[in-house]
């Protein structure tokens, strides 16, 4: 062969190995190419291959698009600081006896105002039935030693002449009696004369002390009933409580406490006005009984007048003025 003929065989192997290359490196590359114009056949192997371009930038805004989720929890914070249920606006700031007594069911109010009414009376009783028993027994107790210190009916009757009371009314009952049996004494003994004087005296003496009881049945009926008006505004109040509980539908004890405390202080209430009116009620009673037993002692002394009395008109008539 030649030498033009292996020059010629040279040039036409490296074109169809740069053809080859050209064609394997185009696949590669995600943008269009141009291509463009063949080269001098003389400098093939200096030609370069299209550079790729870089996908990990395209790849780039997918990866950092999971780092948004982080930022919603920022979003429940808020419900921190949520604003407070019904229940806890309607709960009472004022926890005194006014301020509970104020946020009371109308219930609980009545009963409060009842049982504050039932003290008042219970110590208006306790003023009014002190004075009463203080001048009761003051009257009584002069009327006794007056009687005492008289030798007939008519002298008894002469120093209680202005003295009011049962002690008096007593002397004048028996010498009204003695008036009216005087008739039948000269043929009649004086038994009759001294069972009329002594029922007549009876009857004064039981209305006197019935007289200065009145008052105290109130007393008592307030000392016994007082507690259980009071418990039962307790209940009611509890009652209450508990319905709020439910509607709330919480067991805090901000939310329980107040409408207990309303509800217990009823029961205050209660025991405020039962206990002294059950104290004062003994003491009246134990006050009673003395001034009855100074009554008692008043009646009889008159009683024994009378006897006198009798005695003094079977003496002659000189010896019964000289005792008058």
């Amino acid at each position: 062969m030649s030498r033009k003929g292996l020059l010629a065989a040279l040039v036409a192997s490296v074109l169809l190995s740069a053809g080859v290359v050209t064609a394997q490196e185009q696949p590669a590359s995600t943008a269009p190419t141009v291509e463009a114009p063949a080269a001098p056949a003389a400098s093939p192997a200096l030609t370069p291959p299209a550079a790729p371009e870089p996908a990990p930038a395209a790849a780039e805004p997918a990866a950092m698009a999971p780092a948004q989720p982080a930022a919603q929890p920022s979003a429940a914070t808020p419900a921190v600081n949520a604003p407070p249920g019904p229940m806890e606006l309607s709960l009472p700031h004022d926890l005194s006896p006014w301020g509970m007594f104020m946020a009371a069911d109308i219930i609980v109010k009545g009963v409060m105002i009842g049982l504050a009414f039932a003290s008042l009376v219970t110590w208006t009783i306790w003023l009014a039935k002190s004075l009463e028993i203080f001048g009761g027994k003051l009257r009584i107790g002069r009327a006794v030693r007056a009687i005492g210190d008289a030798a007939t009916l008519k002298q008894a009757s002469r120093a209680l002449d202005r003295n009011g009371g049962p002690g008096a009314l007593l002397v004048r009952a028996a010498e009204e009696e003695a008036a009216l049996s005087a008739g039948a004494l000269d043929h009649a003994g004086g038994d009759g004369l001294k069972e009329r004087v002594s029922s007549r005296l009876s009857r004064i003496e039981a209305a006197a002390a019935r007289r200065m009881s009145r008052g105290t049945g109130v007393l008592a009926t307030i000392g016994s009933t007082a507690p259980f008006v009071g418990l039962f505004g307790t209940v009611w109040g509890i009652m209450n409580a508990f319905i709020g509980i439910s509607q709330a539908q919480t067991t805090n004890l901000a939310v329980v406490a107040p409408g207990i405390a309303e509800a217990l202080l009823a029961t205050a209430m209660g025991l405020v006005a039962a206990i002294p009116a059950v104290v004062i009620y003994n003491v009246f009673a134990r006050s009673i009984a003395g001034y009855r037993q100074i009554l008692a002692d008043a009646s009889a002394g008159v009683e024994r007048l009378v006897s006198r009395d009798l005695d003094f008109r079977s003496v002659p008539p000189a010896t019964a003025l000289a005792a008058e």
